[in-house]
């Protein structure tokens, strides 16, 4: 069974099989009467090798070089599938392959130490655009039938790696209520445009660590959601490259359970209307969040209806889904080490009923390239809500590349901000605003262009107390490095060493209570 791979696949598939079980058997499904020639349905003769794999107490089921055309397969306890290279397992297209099964290519429930391995590739069904309204008809066209590429739900040791997946059609990787997930090294291309086609969407589950994957989504690239009040924590994505059309690392909107100890590391985001987004809706707490060694490049919107509307590098949110809903928590949250080129700028906001907890926003590099106007600009949907209130328009509008509101417990920290004359003249802002928020610190916030006489302070507080500010360099020109607005304004210290090169180093707007600086 083994002499038909190639030598590298001998070698990987002798380190499986010797991970799993020194003694393990091998089935190849070629022996169980599989054809690979994309003609005939090897459905059955692949169940057929998983089932005897599992009835022998686990091994691997090999599935050599060809095209196997497919419907829904049953994975099982023990059992690895090995996808060797050069074979292609394709998605049937007819809805009755996946009765009784599952709307995926992979599917199971309650299983134990399961491996899907190898250099192979599963295809789906999803190449057409979706989402986009044809001119002929003005409407969106949505297929009857609809199906994913890998589900697994209640399961436990769970192991994913170095496979490719092509265009899947709904959620490519979908893990509910599992425990102990290693996901190493996938490729996953799906079509851009096709809406609802996740990368990987583990939802509340335990213990994943997601590395080394390079995925092109029509939708969230990798998404943590929440479900049946269950929480999803212990969740470390490192070493990936993302692309999708909606937001790459994302956190909701699901979001009946809590989020827990949760850390993005390391991963490059290209070409994606949202680089990092947290969306909470459903009244659950998010805490020990940390976005690391990050770098996010949006579209630029030029020449792109509308696309200005809805990116952000950067976009954390608290609201209810419903006017009913519960008001969810986000606290001990932190960015470090981010590297931003767009022409819109970041929004991270709470609510007045529950303020972000503890904020650091850290080292942070932005690069502004072909800005947008922000007139028309309202907060990001991410996902269905009947709720609106002024905090749609009310942040996302106002004129800063960086924009905090509703924190108590702030850290800014080393952030810059770089344009070039032309592009700063288009659309003068601060480098940072921070809104309504409490018990801050400030440092090193540098903005290279100086702007005109009329230009927005570097940095704007507004209605914020006890906040220290200090340590920031002005840019010879600068009219003001720090403004202060609103009546709720009070507490702020500011240390003005290395502001001299400002025509004013602090601004007051007439509502300000004069007690509000302290000298």
């Amino acid at each position: 069974m083994i002499a038909k791979t190639g030598l590298g696949s001998i070698v990987f598939l002798v380190t499986i099989v010797a991970a799993i079980d020194a003694t393990a058997a091998t089935f190849n499904v070629s022996d169980f009467g599989a054809a690979g020639d994309k003609q005939s349905k090897d459905t059955a003769a692949i169940q057929a090798a998983i089932d005897r794999c599992a009835e022998a107490g686990g091994g691997v089921v090999l599935v050599p070089a060809g095209d196997y055309l497919c419907g829904a397969l049953r994975l099982a306890s023990r059992v690895t599938l090995y996808l060797d290279a050069g074979a292609t397992i394709w998605s049937s297209r007819e809805p009755g392959d996946y009765e009784d099964v599952g709307r995926c290519l992979l599917n199971g429930e309650g299983l134990q130490d399961v491996a899907v391995v190898g250099f192979g590739t599963l295809y789906g069904i999803g190449e057409a655009d979706l989402g986009r309204k044809p001119e002929s008809s003005g409407k969106d066209q949505w297929p009857d039938f609809r199906a994913g590429i890998l589900r697994l739900e209640e399961c436990r040791n769970i192991e994913l790696r170095s496979f490719k997946i092509l265009m899947s059609d709904t959620w490519t990787v979908h893990f509910r209520h599992c425990d102990n997930v290693l996901v190493d090294g996938l490729t996953i291309l799906n079509n851009y445009y096709h809406t609802n086609s996740d990368g990987i969407d583990p939802v509340s589950c335990r213990n994943v660590r997601i590395s080394n994957c390079h995925i092109v989504a029509g939708d969230d690239c990798i998404v943590l959601k929440t479900a049946d009040g269950r929480a999803c924590e212990n969740v470390v994505v490192t070493n990936c490259t993302l692309e999708t059309v909606a937001t790459a690392l994302k956190l909701g909107t699901e979001s009946s359970g809590d989020f827990r100890n949760v850390h993005f590391s390391n991963c490059s985001i290209r070409n994606s209307t949202v680089g990092i987004g947290m969306y909470l809706k459903d009244g659950a707490t998010m805490e020990r969040i940390s976005f690391s060694n990050i770098d996010v490049e949006t579209p630029r919107p030029s020449g792109i209806t509308n696309l200005e509307k809805s990116v952000y590098p950067v976009f954390v949110d608290v609201e209810r889904r419903n006017p009913d809903s519960k008001i969810g928590t986000i606290r001990d949250l932190s960015f470090d080490h981010l590297q931003i080129t767009s022409g819109v700028g970041v929004l991270i906001q709470g609510m007045p009923e529950s303020p972000i907890e503890n904020l650091s926003f850290t080292n942070v590099a932005f690069r502004v390239e072909a800005p947008a106007d922000y007139g028309e600009r309202k907060k990001h949907v991410g996902g269905r809500r009947t709720t609106r209130d002024e905090r749609d328009t009310l942040f996302v509008r106002k004129p800063s590349y960086v924009t905090l509101a509703h924190v108590d417990g702030l850290v800014v920290e080393n952030l810059r901000l770089q344009a070039s004359p032309e592009d700063f003249r288009r659309q003068e802002r601060s480098a940072l605003a921070v809104f309504e928020s409490t018990a801050g610190v400030i440092r090193n916030v540098f903005r290279q262009q100086p702007g005109s006489a009329d230009s927005p302070p570097v940095i704007l507080l507004e209605n914020c107390r006890n906040m220290l500010v200090g340590g920031s360099v002005a840019s010879p020109g600068t009219a003001s490095v720090v403004g202060l607005a609103g009546e709720k304004t009070a507490g702020i210290a500011i240390d003005k060493l290395g502001m001299h090169a400002a025509a004013a180093a602090v601004t007051l707007s007439e509502d300000v209570p004069a007690a509000a600086l302290e000298e």
